[in-house]
């Protein structure tokens, strides 16, 4: 192995030295205690460290890394201190994740460190969208993302690489290429000759080098750096390595055979490095000693601290509050209420003004009010002005203005920056949007149909739910969903697939009817920090009608709408359920129905469903969304618990056919709930 050391200090090789024992000696450290039973389980970096180490040394201090299981190294050379580390992995409260998470899977904003998931791939697609905000306020910084050969094949390093290439980012990619993951051989893997080849596909320059050369990896990042920021520009590294434990500990190395441990076992990283610094007269092997003792000394001392942690304590009501961040200041300050609230719309109001959308007498205005699409399309141009540092992306939402002209022309006000057409990368989009988050961006992803939600199922359950509570990150993502059918789509373009959502906590899921609600929603989940998935019935878009103040107002998510005072029966109901329970109590006026539309599916307001029963005692749940798995169950659930001495008869539901929704409009019809809504209202009042 040879070292350059080019224009390095001996200082400095010593402090490679040392940043590259550490995390060696840790580990070391953190088997015997594995073995001991002190921690329950362990990713082994051993014989990988020249990677985690050189990659960081190479970055500024405040650039984000997204790193891996086996990258120990980021958070020992980014000075987290290992008492800390090591009650993280005892899955003390007293960690960075407060006992929630366990090993790796955490991040820290203070040290620019972003927690991975288990699923190898969404990291990548976040450093996209920390590299972007580096883009977008002209930052001479970079991103980097860690992969490893089993990772390239998800459909995640594809989806990264080409939104890093389309858009220009400056972001740095680094393959870990060990030969195996976890048990699988690279030859089953992959069938080019190296994964640095996959950068030509992308349209972006890669480089191989030996991953086990501490002064080859940081020269290379290093460069690699500013040529990202000076081109704008991706890169992708393959760094060449071995590591020599088992993927985790209880895996074992039967699998590899032994002779690659011999010749692995020659390119240590470390000794290698050990061996060049005392050939090259920088450090004497008692020197070397005293380094090793001074880390075992320091160990045993951080490790003592780390120890005295105390017992786990499960607080039921801190565990709850975690799901979600605190809701930020809105312009004016303070909480929304239930009806529209007003801000200071003098700034927001004349600058819309001048764009012809807001105006009193716009066209979008008429003497019938504004239609739901109007109504959204003013919500979303008004957050564009309130927050400049709010970023809408999506297929074909720039010039064209989206699949349903929402954003036709705000490409030409507010710019290709902040207006972004995207590849067919959902779950790409869907991450950078939390890239963008870690840098303090506000971000409108528009799914161009809610059907296509789940290619980017992965990032929104698994990273942007779950990430406030893991470490405290929020994730202040809103996700357009237009949805629902009515329009002769089929199964692909007219699903009712919210409930997919609402069991996961830490999202919000909004569902509004009405075009007031509409705008007013669209704002306040534009303005909270967590991710909301904000769902758009098309067939109401250009159907439905209503007033809508001008001004710059939210209605408060999680707050339900009571639309109709009725004393027989309570149709609970959101989206275009609201106006088929309109349109039958309209037409059955021998009936007093009562009707609340939820608005909210997660949180959902329980008082409001309480109040609904006890007005009528009799319950009917209506929704689009197929029967079975459908919100209503759960509605249904609680009432049955929480409400029985008020029920005059059985909660009953009202649902779409269990099938997949059909192309046919007359197979349409009769898949839909509102063609069985008269025979469920007469069922109940009959009970």
């Amino acid at each position: 192995m040879t070292f350059d050391r080019k224009e390095l200090s001996d200082e400095q090789l010593v402090h490679f030295y040392r940043s590259l024992l550490w995390p060696r000696m840790i580990e070391e450290k953190m088997l015997v205690l594995l073995r001991q039973g002190k921690i329950s389980k362990w990713f082994s970096g051993i014989g990988q460290e020249a990677i985690a180490v050189g990659a960081t040394l190479a970055l500024q201090e405040d650039e984000w890394m997204m790193p891996l299981h086996r990258n120990l190294g980021v958070f020992t050379t980014r000075n987290m201190p290992l008492s800390k580390l090591f009650m993280q992995w005892q899955g003390a409260q007293e960690g960075y994740s407060k006992g929630r998470e366990r090993s790796f899977h955490f991040g820290n904003k203070e040290h620019h460190i972003c927690g991975m998931i288990s699923h190898l791939g969404p990291q990548l697609a976040i450093a996209d969208g920390v590299a972007l905000a580096h883009k977008l306020r002209k930052e001479k910084k970079v991103s980097l993302a860690f992969t490893g050969d089993g990772g390239t094949s998800e459909g995640d390093f594809h989806e990264a690489l080409n939104t890093a290439a389309v858009w220009d980012l400056p972001v740095i990619f680094i393959i870990e290429n060990n030969g195996y993951g976890l048990s699988t051989p690279v030859n089953e893997q992959y069938r080019c000759i190296s994964l640095v080849d996959k950068a030509k596909g992308y349209g972006m320059e890669g480089v191989q080098i030996d991953g086990n050369n501490i002064l080859s990896v940081y020269d290379t990042i290093k460069g690699v750096r500013e040529y990202c920021i000076n081109n704008q520009k991706p890169y992708l590294i393959e760094c060449l390595t071995f590591r020599m434990r088992g993927h985790e500990e209880a895996s074992g190395v039967k699998y590899v055979p032994q002779d690659l441990f011999k010749l692995w076992e020659m390119k240590d990283p470390i000794k290698n490095y050990e061996k060049f610094l005392i050939e090259s007269g920088v450090l004497k092997e008692i020197r070397i000693a005293d380094i090793r003792n001074e880390f075992k000394d320091k160990i045993e001392s951080e490790l003592a601290v780390g120890s005295a942690t105390k017992p786990v304590v499960a607080d039921t009501e801190e565990e709850l509050e975690d799901v979600y961040a605190a809701p930020s200041n809105s312009p004016e300050g303070g909480a929304s209420i239930t009806q529209p609230r007003l801000f200071d719309n003098s700034k927001i109001n004349s600058e819309i003004h001048l764009s012809g959308l807001s105006d009193g007498e716009s066209p979008l205005r008429g003497a019938g009010g504004l239609r739901l699409i109007d109504a959204i399309k003013e919500g979303l141009h008004q957050s564009m002005v309130a927050h400049p540092n709010l970023i809408l992306m999506g297929q074909d939402i720039a010039e064209y203005g989206g699949a349903f002209k929402i954003t036709e022309g705000f490409v030409q006000e507010f710019g290709k920056e902040r207006v972004r057409n995207t590849p067919l990368c959902e779950s790409a989009i869907v991450g950078a949007a939390l890239g963008l988050s870690l840098e303090g961006y506000k971000s409108m992803m528009e799914m161009q149909f809610a059907d296509f939600v789940t290619v980017g199922f992965n990032q929104i359950i698994n990273n942007l739910a779950k990430i406030h509570y893991r470490w405290g990150q929020n994730a202040d993502v809103v996700i357009r969903m237009p949805t629902g059918g009515g329009v002769g789509a089929g199964p692909f373009h007219s699903q009712s697939n919210e409930a997919w959502f609402v069991k996961t906590p830490g999202l919000k899921v909004v569902y509004p009817s009405t075009p007031m609600d509409a705008k007013g929603l669209l704002i306040a989940a534009i303005n909270d920090p967590n991710p909301v998935l904000f769902f758009e019935h098309k067939a109401l878009y250009r159907s439905v009608s209503g007033p809508v103040p001008s001004d710059y107002y939210e209605i408060e998510i999680g707050k339900g709408r009571h639309v109709r005072e009725g004393d027989e029966i309570a149709i609970i109901t959101y989206g275009a359920g609201v106006h088929w329970a309109e349109d039958y109590a309209a037409e059955h006026p021998e009936i007093s129905i009562d009707i609340l539309d939820l608005r909210t599916l997660l949180p959902l307001d329980y008082l409001a469903i309480r109040e609904a029963v006890q007005r009528t005692g009799r319950v009917l749940i209506l929704h689009e969304d197929t029967l079975v798995g459908g919100i209503g169950g759960e509605i249904a659930a609680w009432i049955a618990e929480n409400c029985f001495g008020l029920l005059d008869a059985p909660v009953m539901r009202c649902a779409s056919l269990d099938t997949p929704i059909p192309f046919s409009i007359e197979l349409e019809n009769n898949f839909m709930a509102k063609a069985r809504l008269d025979e469920c209202v007469n069922k109940l009042l009959s009970y």
